[in-house]
């Protein structure tokens, strides 16, 4: 095994998992999707480990971290807080954040917070705003697939979802993929790692969205549970250095955000990873070759 398996309490008592790889003082911390966890990162923690430590975290609700007895809290503020209170245990005043879709936001809003912690920040594939029809598609599936009894229909399901995102892969390669996100629970049968109160929560939080936009254009309310209601407010935060990865195929991450979001931010590195859609995994050569070169570029801590 290349990496040591820890646990942290998160402020409010919960159980949560974290990986660590590699012994270097320039820390990289590696933030998942919305339904993965931390074996989404392993390729890319193992490369980037021959010269950095890399912290890979289960989200509370995900993998080996405890499911929260109170689903309201599976929330973006929550989750800012329990990496908080992760790097606070670590001792570690200053990291780099790589964040995958809902961890990409969960990085914007660090940013926000405490931005003289964050040395510099790699958002794969998620803007301040995400198009209707990916929202629908994303709420629609979200922790929602049923158990199956083979690791075979289990990589079916995982196709059907992500199937347009990663085009022209052999069943081995979908096997492979299926075995970051699912698991075999105590009854023999082969499931999500994942929550389904997750799914639940962001589908309540998509319903809430609107009105609390509404709140925020009329200056009547700009953050709930410490996170700005709209994103493009956290991200115009990322005054540090920032790389954007983009998926070419993304539904999510559009070219008309990603020019808006240069307009925001002119020093945005942007690195487009072909054959993919939402999001890349990060373990082709061109993104994990782009990352390599921006950390390699960001000021000694």
């Amino acid at each position: 095994m290349n990496y040591s398996e820890h646990h942290y309490r998160s402020s409010d008592g919960l159980d949560l998992y974290y990986r660590s790889y590699g012994s270097a003082r320039d820390t990289v911390v590696c933030l998942p999707g919305l339904t993965r966890n931390c074996k989404d990162f392993e390729k890319l923690a193992l490369h980037l480990a021959a010269s950095r430590t890399v912290i890979t975290p289960d989200l509370r609700g995900r993998g080996q971290s405890a499911r929260d007895p109170k689903p309201s809290r599976y929330h973006p503020g929550t989750y800012v807080r329990d990496i908080w209170t992760l790097l606070d245990n670590l001792k570690l005043d200053r990291v780099i954040v790589i964040g995958t879709s809902l961890g990409g936001l969960i990085a914007m809003h660090m940013a926000d917070q405490q931005p003289q912690r964050l040395r510099g920040v790699v958002i794969n594939d998620i803007g301040p705003e995400v198009p209707a029809a990916a929202v629908l598609r994303i709420s629609q599936s979200a922790a929602r697939t049923p158990a199956t009894d083979s690791w075979e229909s289990a990589a079916e399901q995982v196709k059907r979802v992500y199937g347009l995102a990663f085009p022209a892969m052999d069943d081995e390669w979908w096997l492979n993929f299926t075995r970051l996100s699912y698991r075999m629970n105590d009854e023999g049968l082969v499931e999500q790692d994942v929550d389904p109160a997750v799914g639940d929560a962001a589908r309540k939080a998509v319903r809430a969205m609107t009105m609390l936009l509404r709140l925020r254009k009329w200056r009547l309310l700009r953050r709930v549970a410490g996170i700005n209601i709209d994103a493009w407010d956290a991200f115009r935060s990322v005054t540090m250095p920032c790389l954007l990865v983009q998926g070419a195929y993304s539904d999510v991450l559009t070219a008309d955000i990603v020019e808006r979001m240069r307009k925001a931010k002119p020093d945005l590195k942007v690195v487009i990873i072909p054959d993919r859609g939402h999001a890349p995994i990060l373990d082709e050569p061109m993104a994990r070759d782009a990352i390599v070169n921006f950390l390699d570029g960001l000021k000694k801590p």
